[in-house]
């Protein structure tokens, strides 16, 4: 299996960010040429992460969508905020986060950000494969 791509609507953001990791892990599972446990690790970890902003910030809603490409995977997620993601301070001791979008800039080989025609935007993510 070369391409996959996995929809996720929610209404309890708990539930979708489980599927969301565990349809990443069976993504990873039904790849003809398996990539280093690290690079899955990676993988699931970004997915967990982008998931998490867009059903926090970006409507309450997204689609996951994981293609492996000969060289690389590509982590994508689509929601309905025209908001980029932004690199802020961390709170430590808030509680409100500022974690995730570096480390995801750290762990992919690429990132970007593209506008929706429809509105809303594409979150995605690059990794080595």
């Amino acid at each position: 299996m070369d391409t996959m791509s996995l929809a996720i609507a929610t209404v309890r953001p708990a539930a979708s960010l489980a599927g969301a990791r565990e349809g990443a892990r069976a993504f990873l599972e039904g790849l003809v040429r398996p990539i280093a446990a690290e690079v899955a690790d990676a993988l699931v970890l970004i997915v967990s992460e982008l998931v998490t902003n867009a059903l926090r910030h970006g409507g309450g809603a997204c689609t996951l969508d994981l293609t492996a490409h000969p060289d690389t995977i590509e982590v994508a997620v689509h929601d309905r905020s025209p908001h980029e993601p932004h690199t802020r301070t961390p709170d430590l001791h808030g509680g409100t986060g500022g974690f995730g979008w570096p480390m995801v800039n750290r762990l992919a080989r690429a990132t970007a950000v593209t506008r929706r025609p429809a509105g809303g935007k594409t979150v995605s993510a690059l990794l080595a494969r």
